[in-house]
């Protein structure tokens, strides 16, 4: 397939949003990037993530205690994810460059490669949002249908039922088996990576070392094989079903679509402001504990629209946009609480396992 292209309207609906955004900050005076509620937060998780590692791995509390925590741990770990490292990868965190570098590389101490992150999240979910093919964030098979297009094997009749299993193995998929397969392959689904310099090679290795000393070859000195095994399964499922879910509300409900390009000229009917708000859903924006704890990822609207932009933002930034939205015509997809998004993307998933 080709690349695909999108449309070059002038003027464009992104060029107004994008004119709007810009007049509310100026008049403002204030900074696209985090604050001081951002800051406040990242030391909190931070801290929380420290102190549940410690008493786990040096002071060894019962199992129930221990396995409470480690569930917590897994929380924890999602959190920072979705607060820390998100931001700081998309250079939103902080107008100061090392701290952005700083957040983003907090995926590396938590098993992950911030390098493949960027290709494909940054580069490709970012650009090519649910067009089948290039986008791999929507490829799953032969486990899960979530696209028309994709194969329809028998068992994704009940794909619906027992997604959750597979969305919890996600995070021991992600650091144990996909950035490695990525990493030789040099390239992710249909996409070649970018070329890795000497730098970027030794990061990728130091950092899992550094992951797998730290959160298995310690603890198993300390508190044991066995209790080691057992705390890390609790921790990285739970972290594996929280960062799945949440990502999985934004884009693969009943109500967003998947376009694709003309087969022969790569061409997009919409323009890519378009595209994006016709491939992605909010949920429970006016909730204030999820919106804490996601990081403003129950946005994906205006994070997708405006990823340099900091997630401290979006609640006022999200009025404009909706507005615009309806001036213009364009459809402004959200879900006021979060039960009815996951029921929708159940939804959706019994449906692209039936059709």
């Amino acid at each position: 397939m080709a690349t695909p292209k999108f449309a070059q309207p002038k003027p464009s609906f992104h060029a107004e949003l994008k004119r709007r955004i810009n007049d509310y900050f100026e008049q403002r005076g204030i900074d696209k990037t985090g604050n001081y509620k951002l800051f406040s937060k990242a030391v909190i998780l931070v801290l929380t993530l420290v102190a549940l590692y410690v008493h786990l791995t040096f002071f060894t509390p019962t199992w129930g205690w221990a396995l409470a925590e480690c569930a917590l741990l897994g929380i924890t770990i999602a959190a920072i994810g979705f607060n820390i490292m998100h931001d700081g990868a998309h250079g939103s965190f902080s107008n100061n460059k090392m701290l952005n570098k700083l957040a983003a590389v907090t995926l590396g101490f938590l098993g992950g490669s911030h390098f493949m992150w960027d290709v494909k999240h940054n580069m490709i979910h970012h650009s090519y949002t649910n067009i089948e093919g290039v986008d791999d964030d929507i490829e799953a098979q032969p486990f899960l249908r979530m696209a028309s297009g994709q194969k329809r094997y028998k068992i994704h009749r009940l794909q619906h039922l027992y997604f959750w299993m597979l969305y919890s193995i996600l995070y021991i998929y992600w650091i144990f088996l996909s950035d490695y397969r990525k990493y030789f392959k040099q390239r992710i689904g249909s996409t070649p990576l970018k070329k890795m310099h000497v730098k970027d090679h030794i990061y990728f290795w130091f950092y899992k070392v550094l992951h797998h000393v730290i959160f298995i070859v310690l603890p198993m000195f300390t508190v044991g094989v066995l209790p080691t095994i057992v705390g890390f399964l609790v921790c990285t499922l739970v972290a594996g079903f929280v960062l799945s879910i949440v990502f999985q509300l934004a884009h693969t409900v009943e109500h967003t679509h998947f376009p694709m390009p003309d087969e022969a000229s790569g061409k997009m009917d919409d323009e890519w402001a378009i595209h994006q708000l016709k491939t992605t859903a909010n949920f429970a924006t006016s909730n204030r504990i999820v919106s804490w704890f996601v990081g403003g990822l129950n946005f994906q609207i205006e994070h997708h629209l405006f990823p340099k932009i900091s997630h401290v933002h979006y609640p006022a930034i999200s009025k404009i946009i909706k507005k615009a939205c309806e001036e213009y015509g364009v459809a402004y997809i959200e879900y006021k609480r979060t039960h009815q998004a996951i029921l929708s993307h159940i939804l959706f998933l019994r449906k692209m396992g039936r059709a």
